[in-house]
């Protein structure tokens, strides 16, 4: 097998060069060919790719009009070269491990699996930053989801995306770009559709550098809580209890707030959820034995308060969506493929 890699950027100079240069360094029986879906860089990004293009000819330059990286990604699969059977995924702002694409190669390969998928772990650079990692890489952070937290591999549902066959990708029509978010999910949900194997290889980690600002943090957990909500609306699947928590935490400390205006011990409901973080984020501190570490119980508390606002919004926005979370498909749609064939 050979793989493509894809590579979507938007405003990336200061990490394109060396991120190009990390996986032209693999053979090209492994990498055939790396592919960049630009969005429209204007700090540089795409004059970097070009003097790279003419030096070296697996490097190639694609216009993403849209923007968005799921868009990219399809664009670039629809133009690659037939002779690669494996499309990889790489994020721009993200480090990778020696061997990369050769390492997921062998995990296809050998586990018989149509996707790979891997471990992200979070690391910061700034205060902020390392507050975000510290939430993230624990189970307040991620409800110890198994691609941010697990130790062990095997088949998943869902975790972060590395590898795909080339065929499983086009067979289940790619990304659906008009996700906001959670595109990566969604996409899982149809290809375990079809009988594919999702695996997850925890030996092959991607360092992930968060979000720098609380605002930005929260926009982004915003924008998960909606993709997650739409995810579940489309493809009428249960929620686990992890994703369950978020959208109860920001009801409970709505009734906290508004039932204060009644009964003023109310508001214990939204302290104690306080206490809680920050009684988590003090352990991680004296763990870590840094007081900047304490920075990880409002970065939490936005982490759980955005995805859960952004899902509820969702929800109560969509006609009939909560239906649709309690509701079998075949209530809901009484002539489905599935129930039709059964009529017949």
């Amino acid at each position: 097998m050979t793989a493509f890699v894809v590579i979507p950027t938007l405003n990336e100079r200061d990490h394109i060069e060396d991120l190009l240069a990390h996986f032209l360094a693999e053979p090209e029986d492994v990498v055939g060919a790396i592919l960049v879906a630009d969005g429209g860089s204007g700090d540089g990004t795409r004059a970097i790719v070009e003097r790279v293009a003419r030096q070296q000819p697996r490097v190639q330059l694609i216009d993403n009009p849209d923007r968005i990286q799921s868009a990219g990604i399809n664009r670039a699969v629809a133009l690659a070269d037939p002779r690669w059977d494996v499309l990889v995924r790489v994020d721009a702002h993200a480090a990778y491990p020696r061997r990369y694409v050769a390492r997921l190669l062998d995990a296809l390969d050998r586990h018989n699996a149509d996707t790979v998928v891997v471990r992200l772990i979070t690391k910061g650079v700034s205060v902020f930053q390392c507050a975000v990692a510290a939430a993230q890489n624990s189970r307040i952070g991620t409800g110890g989801a198994a691609h941010r937290m697990g130790t062990r591999s095997g088949f998943v549902d869902h975790g972060h995306h590395a590898a795909f066959r080339r065929r499983v990708f086009e067979q289940a029509g790619g990304y659906d770009t008009s996700f906001e978010a959670n595109e990566d999910a969604e996409l899982d949900a149809r290809i375990r559709q079809q009988g594919g194997r999702i695996w997850l290889d925890t030996t092959i980690p991607v360092i992930y550098y968060p979000r720098k600002s609380l605002l930005a943090l929260a926009r982004q957990y915003f924008r998960y809580g909606s993709g997650r909500a739409r995810t579940a609306l489309k493809h009428r699947e249960p929620l686990k209890a992890r994703q369950m928590l978020p959208p109860l935490v920001v009801l409970a400390i709505a009734a906290s707030v508004l039932g204060t205006l009644v009964w003023p011990p109310f508001l214990g409901i939204a302290l104690a959820y306080a206490a809680l973080l920050l009684g988590l984020a003090s352990i991680m501190a004296l763990q870590r034995r840094s007081v900047s570490t304490l920075l990880a119980a409002p970065a939490a508390a936005a982490m759980h308060l955005a995805w859960g606002a952004g899902f509820l919004r969702r929800i109560v926005t969509q006609r009939g969506s909560v239906m649709q979370l309690v509701a079998p498909r075949a209530v809901l749609d009484p002539w489905s493929s599935r129930n039709h064939k059964e009529r017949e």
